[in-house]
């Protein structure tokens, strides 16, 4: 396992990567795998290429709490909604950087998302960026995302029409990476209007493949094994620069709007702190719209894929969905703002999607003092833990026996106030969860809306959902036959 950044945080606290063995007292009572290997650990049937999904095997092996060892360190994992709960109480634990997030600090440094809790930086950018998701906020960008959606309906109507399926991960990758461009930053990739992904997306995707491979090599051998994979995330992390500084420069040469009322660049560039009266450095601007730009459509891209997925093996949820569409919106060619929150059940489906596959699929939790977590298991100051998020989400105590069936009743209102908190979680859980999370959703809801409405929904029938893992969670070769549909009566 590769090590990542070590420092020392504050009061002595270190931060990066340390092994359970620090801190947790009584390790050997917590299960792990069979068949170990000297030096390598548990790596017998493991594949490199799937980590998420060779750890969430051996959590229904092991049960709601195990271990895993590689390359002489051990990890933690934690899936069971009880453990989960206590690991969710702000004043004994928070955020943990580490693993794959740790690795992607070479091109985010101190963004919201890769931050150390003790960097001040992410607070002052919480601060400042909040009100650009408010519900005013919200309302400013629903017309944006219209406007994306119907880039994205023309490319399918075009498919359509020269009788050839789409390429479902390809194209809300393209949509939601104009849709935070636009809408966040006034940039317009040109996605739909290219062949191939645009290289800001291959660069992308290059640094969160290199960040999670780091994770299979041992820290030592990583400068030997990984030479040319280096090189090529070094020039990768430099277009990633390169492409933000244009972005960054243009919008000072053009002026702000001055008074941080704009998007989310304008606040980044014009709006001070209301009670220090800090502002973002030209540095941490960089980072903060890195992190925007990977974070706010990579997961969101996965959302969509896997709900259509579901969408097109349930055609009765479907079916229910689109008489919501029909019955809410109607024949209006642009349904407004307030519209879109209506789409109840169309929501439910979404939820339901991300409880099976949370595109984001786990989350690390570090002891602020020492503690016992859930009353059972002593940690240390700064020992740290891995939430499984996917296993939470299908917790049998919480969600039933029939937990890995596709659902969206399960998050009708009444089963939702019946179920204990911290049991679902997609978005993370704390003062570090996700800040755009309202932003995801509507966004979400409006284009699976629209595209209910415009389309008949067909997978191949023979697919078989097969995951991809590139530190977010993606169907990997998801294609879909269009049928255009009749509009709606008034």
């Amino acid at each position: 396992m590769a090590q990542t950044t070590t420092g020392t945080g504050p009061a002595g606290v270190p931060k990066g990567f340390r092994g359970a063995e620090l801190g947790w007292p009584e390790l050997h009572r917590i299960p792990h795998p069979p068949h170990r290997l000297p030096l390598l650990g548990d790596v017998l049937g493991a594949d490199r290429r799937t980590p998420v999904q060779d750890s969430m095997r051996y959590a229904r092996a092991l049960g709601p709490i195990f271990r895993r060892r590689a390359f002489g360190k051990e990890f933690v994992f934690v899936w069971g909604s009880r453990l989960v709960a206590d690991l969710a109480d702000e004043a004994r634990f928070a955020k943990h950087v580490g693993l794959g997030v740790a690795n992607l600090r070479p091109v985010a440094g101190d963004g919201l998302f890769t931050a150390y809790n003790h960097e001040p930086n992410w607070q002052l950018a919480h601060d400042v960026l909040a009100p650009g998701f408010s519900r005013e906020a919200m309302a400013g960008y629903h017309l944006m995302m219209l406007d994306v959606a119907a880039r994205l309906t023309d490319h399918w109507d075009r498919a359509l029409a020269a009788g050839r399926t789409v390429d479902v991960p390809g194209d809300m990758t393209k949509l939601t990476l104009e849709t935070i461009a636009r809408t966040g930053f006034g940039h317009d990739f040109g996605s739909f209007e290219r062949s191939r992904p645009h290289p800001f997306v291959t660069a992308m995707v290059g640094t969160l493949s290199y960040a999670q491979r780091l994770n299979s090599v041992p820290a030592p051998l990583a400068p030997y094994l990984l030479r040319g994979a280096s090189r090529r995330n070094a020039a990768d992390i430099a277009h990633l620069n390169r492409t933000v500084d244009d972005l960054v420069r243009a919008r000072r040469t053009a002026g702000g709007d001055g008074g941080g009322t704009g998007d989310l660049l304008d606040r980044m560039l014009e709006t001070a702190h209301p009670d220090t009266g800090k502002r973002l450095s030209p540095e941490n601007v960089r980072r903060q719209v890195i992190t925007f730009l990977v974070a706010g459509h990579e997961t969101t891209s996965g959302a969509l894929s896997f709900a259509l997925h579901y969408l097109t093996r349930h055609p009765e949820v479907a079916a229910r969905a689109r008489a919501e569409v029909d019955r809410v919106w109607g024949n209006t060619a642009a349904p407004g703002y307030e519209q879109v929150a209506k789409l109840r059940y169309l929501r439910r489906v979404l939820d339901e999607s991300l409880r099976l596959w949370p595109t984001a699929p786990a989350f690390a939790r570090e002891a602020l003092r020492d503690t016992v977590l859930a009353g059972e298991h002593p940690m240390r100051r700064g020992a740290w833990t891995l939430v499984l998020t996917p296993m939470l989400h299908r917790d049998p105590e919480v969600w039933g026996a029939d937990a890995d069936r596709f659902d969206p009743d399960r998050f009708d209102a009444r089963a939702v106030r019946a179920r204990p908190p911290h049991v679902f979680k997609p978005f993370g859980t704390g003062a570090r969860a996700c800040i755009g999370r309202q932003f995801a959703l509507h966004e979400a809801t409006l284009v699976l809306g629209l595209l209910l409405r415009r389309y008949d929904l067909h997978a191949d029938p023979g697919y078989r959902l097969k995951v991809t893992e590139r530190l977010t969670l993606m169907p990997e070769g998801l294609r879909l036959r269009l049928e255009r549909r009749t509009a709606p009566a008034a």
